[in-house]
């Protein structure tokens, strides 16, 4: 005699049911409860955490350019020294610009993958919240927001400066570009050029604020998504976030400025 199930009855859980050919059909309540839950390959938490180490490799890489890129003060010498060490780094164990496009190629890996989980993680965002949205947000939460909108930019950025100072493609670069050899680098000439155009330096200095408040909520949130607990820790890391933002803000923000003033000539 089969088993009946009523309609209001909670499906049998006993595996021996199901593998009895004369049992009756599960009813859809029944369906889902037994049917299996998809999984997502990539979890939010695998997502999160991605972007919390590729967006750290972003944020030391910045630093150092910024860093590399001050050298403009020493003089025309010492900074197309520099960009003609970056070129020769490692040889003879590496060719002419071999270190350089290792660099470039981690850069890319990690862009590729911070973009990927962003945008991932933006499309579950906006599925789950369906037609609502949060209204009377703090300004606190203004750089948290804007985060998609800021990485926008940074991403057009990042292609026209490649354009501008690497490439010398035009219309992007300076009519004055002069493209590097491998005994010589104008890299002072080509950024002196570029930044005397005063649209290209406004450019600039707005990208360079917006990267600011990209770097100040996504290091706090590295201090989040790698788990970090403890008050002062977290303390450690928003104060680390903000200073590191403010000094790669302000360092890049001076160069463009001592160009239009006539410091760096």
């Amino acid at each position: 005699m089969s088993t009946v199930i009523p309609p209001h009855a909670d499906p049998p859980r006993d595996s021996t049911v199901l593998d009895d050919p004369d049992a009756p059909t599960p009813t859809p309540r029944a369906a889902a409860v037994l049917s299996p839950v998809p999984r997502r390959h990539l979890t939010d938490v695998t997502l999160k955490v991605t972007m919390a180490l590729t967006g750290t490799v972003f944020a030391l890489f910045v630093l150092v350019h910024m860093i590399g890129n001050l050298k403009v003060y020493t003089g025309a010498e010492h900074f197309d020294a520099y960009a003609h060490w970056l070129r020769t780094l490692a040889e003879p164990l590496l060719p002419y610009e071999g270190a350089l496009w290792i660099f470039r190629l981690v850069l890319l890996a990690c862009l590729v993958a911070h973009v990927g989980a962003s945008a991932l993680l933006i499309a579950r965002a906006y599925r789950a919240k369906g037609r609502f949205r949060r209204r009377g947000l703090r300004w606190r939460r203004w750089p948290a927001m804007l985060m998609p909108y800021t990485g926008l930019v940074l991403l057009a950025f990042i292609v026209f400066h490649i354009l501008d100072l690497t490439v010398g493609a035009e219309p992007v670069a300076s009519d004055q570009f002069i493209g590097t050899t491998p005994d010589t680098s104008h890299a002072y000439h080509n950024l002196v050029e570029s930044f005397e155009r005063w649209p290209v330096a406004v450019f600039y200095v707005v990208t360079m604020v917006l990267l600011g408040l990209h770097l100040v909520h996504g290091l706090w949130s590295v201090v989040n998504d790698l788990g970090i607990t403890g008050q002062r820790v977290r303390q450690a890391g928003a104060a680390l976030a903000v200073g590191l933002a403010a000094v790669v803000m302000i360092g890049n923000i001076t160069i463009p400025a001592a160009v239009l003033t006539g410091l760096v000539s």
